[in-house]
């Protein structure tokens, strides 16, 4: 039988999130850097993800990344990210899938104990080592994009409530970031749901109220995740340990710890002078999986104060898929439904905007 369209793709666990990686069934994507391929999908190609990442093939969870050629000498390859409303300069979870998926296929060759591996993200280059043994990718450490706050303890005026605190930082995405205790809750699973919706609203609220345009690339711009901030700790080690939750649109919460989420709150915690440089910091998600970060170096983007984190978590390979188009399909960008698709929140969020 022919297909009108044949996709190949690596399912991937990275601590709870649920990502795929398309390994097959697109050549390439018209533009010089990963970024600028990510908005030609935006723009002229979103049927790929809509057919992914929709029902019937896909869910409101789920990401995908698709591995493309790098223009860049440096990398041995480039991936752009796909997430349920938009196309993120950088995602850590989605680096860590795609680095699993990369070395356990073979695509890129293993090394064991180490692979040391670039990658080009649509933020930038992306330096891997992977910790590898009998053939399995057992850690992978990324140094991130580097990251920076745009403010702290700034006012937001939310329907219902009133004035509340937040910061605003970029960790490869822009975030708005929230004290949960202050709004009376811990982070745990049978919150999910309230911080979804809550989330979901401050974030609504803080985009339109707190600007937010990257000062050296003003096409990322607006806050677009929210990081619900839990209290800090030393836990048995007495390394800095701290729970989270990141809100993802149009209305889901990340299942783990998040990678650019604990990048932004690192550079909250260094602004604010709660960790060194070289001090590691314990990320925890509302599953109880968990990443450490490091701030390894500071530095300037544009004018302002930066650093440059390190973030490392795991990942497991959960299925090899085929995802095909049958041209008789009378949907073949599936569908939304509102049940686990909050519509009206994929228009606040801006869609599909790579900032």
């Amino acid at each position: 039988m022919r297909f009108s369209r044949m996709i190949h793709t690596v399912g991937v666990n990275a601590e709870g999130a649920h990502n795929e990686v398309i390994v097959g069934g697109v050549i390439d994507v018209p533009g010089k850097t990963m970024f600028e391929k990510a908005r030609h999908m935006e723009r002229h190609g979103d049927s790929l993800r809509q057919m992914l990442l929709h029902e019937p093939r896909g869910k409101v969870i789920q990401c995908t990344n698709l591995v493309l050629p790098s223009s860049n000498p440096e990398a041995q390859a480039g991936y752009i990210i796909m997430e349920s409303a938009s196309y993120p300069p950088m995602s850590g979870t989605n680096t860590i899938s795609t680095v699993t998926a990369l070395l356990e296929t073979g695509m890129i060759p293993m090394t064991e104990p180490v692979t040391m591996v670039t990658l080009e993200a649509p933020g930038g280059l992306i330096r891997v080592k992977a910790d590898c043994r009998n053939g399995k990718c057992e850690r992978v450490t990324f140094d991130n994009v580097p990251c920076f706050v745009f403010g702290l303890d700034l006012p937001v005026d939310l329907p219902g409530i009133g004035k509340i605190k937040v910061d605003v930082a970029y960790g490869g995405m822009i975030y708005v970031l929230i004290d949960a205790e202050a709004l009376g809750f811990k982070i745990v699973p049978d919150e999910a749901r309230r911080l979804v919706d809550l989330g979901e609203e401050i974030k609504a609220a803080a985009a339109v109220q707190i600007k937010a345009v990257h000062p050296t690339n003003p096409e990322i711009h607006t806050i677009n995740q929210t990081l619900w901030v839990g209290p800090m700790r030393r836990n048995e080690v007495g390394t800095l340990q701290s729970r989270n939750a990141v809100i993802v649109s149009p209305g889901r919460i990340d299942r783990s710890p998040c990678g650019t989420g604990t990048a932004a709150r690192l550079a909250v915690m260094h602004a604010r002078g709660q960790i060194k440089v070289d001090e590691e910091f314990v990320h925890e998600s509302i599953i109880d999986t968990l990443f450490t970060g490091v701030i390894r170096e500071t530095g300037t983007v544009g004018t302002v104060p930066s650093i440059r984190p390190t973030i490392a978590g795991r990942g497991w390979i959960t299925g090899f898929h085929q995802y095909v188009l049958d041209p008789s399909d009378p949907l073949p960008t599936g569908y939304r439904l509102s049940d686990t698709w909050p519509l009206d929140k994929m228009k606040a969020a801006g869609a599909f905007t790579v900032g």
